[in-house]
């Protein structure tokens, strides 16, 4: 199963023997062996028992909690893992560092690239959108990456890229009920903006999940500054995997008319658009469905599950940062 997604109002998570159980209203509207069980996101408010806090913990299974409209509140997880040495390796690089500086370069690479490959897939399937400007304000911010050495402006250079592709996000949608005009946050004032919001915060809870197999302090990055509270290691991470997953999701449930404007609604005061109860269930199981699936990873050469490349690529991570392997390697799909 993966991860598991709680989105039952005033739901009550239990246990019974080695299984994990969702109650709502006095019926049992969940009930799942704990051995298939990666990770747990509950979004609104739910009561979890004592005994599931215990065996989480025992487990190694994290608890995120979200708002309903998927913005992050918090997590439980089990004592960081006791290999001292990859978080030395991190520490080790902070600043402005060679190792530093080349993951940043990995992650701003990755993240374009990824962008760049996406606006050429819908230009090859719809010859008749024009993205060539896009595309060269993308190119024009790429190129120079590997002979930049200051982070600063690395994060230049991706702000640049991100501008020249959510400059044309609209062009990507295929269908006249969704309007994209920037991207807007806390709060997503438009149903692109909140589904895209909320897939950036499932995808968190995902890779900070790996990180933590791995033994990374996921508050410690490089790519984004450090700040109180902000898990920055794994906000660098995710940059690759953004359009990979999150964006590709979103546009393909959008485009396929999956979701229509009917799925979402927009509180008065603070104008803050979520999805309905089903609109959720639906972003839900595309999200799972798209991490399940496979492809050749093209450093490792086999074929992995998203949900796998997670870990894959927090173990290329730290191989580098203990100078196991002499690159770090951004998925870069095309």
């Amino acid at each position: 199963m993966g991860t598991l997604y709680v989105t039952q109002a005033n739901a009550f998570i239990g246990k019974i023997d080695e299984r994990l159980t969702v109650k709502a209203e006095q019926k049992t509207i969940l009930d799942i062996p704990l051995i298939k069980i990666e990770g747990i996101v509950v979004l609104g408010r739910a009561t979890i028992s004592p005994a599931v806090v215990s065996e989480l913990l025992e487990r190694h299974i994290c608890l995120t909690f979200l708002t309903q409209n998927g913005r992050y509140l918090g997590r439980l997880e089990p004592e960081a893992t006791k290999n001292i040495f990859v978080r030395k390796a991190q520490w080790q690089a902070v600043g402005e560092s060679e190792p530093a500086i080349h993951l940043v370069r990995g992650f701003v690479r990755g993240k374009l690239k990824n962008y760049r490959h996406s606006l050429l897939r819908t230009q090859r399937e719809h010859p008749d959108t024009e993205l060539n400007n896009n595309i060269t304000r993308l190119e024009n911010a790429i190129a120079p990456i590997e002979k930049t050495s200051s982070i600063d402006s690395l994060r230049g250079l991706e702000g640049a890229g991100s501008a020249a592709y959510f400059g044309c996000f609209q062009q990507l949608i295929k269908t006249s009920e969704f309007r994209f005009e920037a991207r807007r946050r806390r709060p997503p004032t438009d149903p692109v903006n909140a589904l895209l919001s909320l897939g950036y915060s499932l995808l968190r809870h995902d890779v900070q999940s790996a990180l933590n197999i791995v033994g990374f302090d996921p508050y410690l990055g490089y790519l984004h500054v450090e700040r109180y509270g902000r898990p920055s290691l794994a906000l660098d991470l995710m940059e690759e995997f953004r359009p990979l997953i999150v964006d590709a999701v979103v546009l393909s449930l959008i485009n396929k008319r999956s979701l229509t404007l009917t799925d979402f609604t927009t509180e008065p005061l603070s104008g803050a658009v979520t999805l309905t109860k089903e609109g959720l269930h639906t972003f839900l199981r595309a999200y799972q469905q798209k991490k399940l699936s496979s492809f050749k990873h093209p450093v490792m050469g086999n074929k992995c599950t998203y949900q796998e490349a997670f870990e894959i690529q927090a173990r290329l991570l730290s191989k580098y940062l203990m100078n196991e392997i002499d690159k770090y390697p951004p998925l870069v799909l095309k």
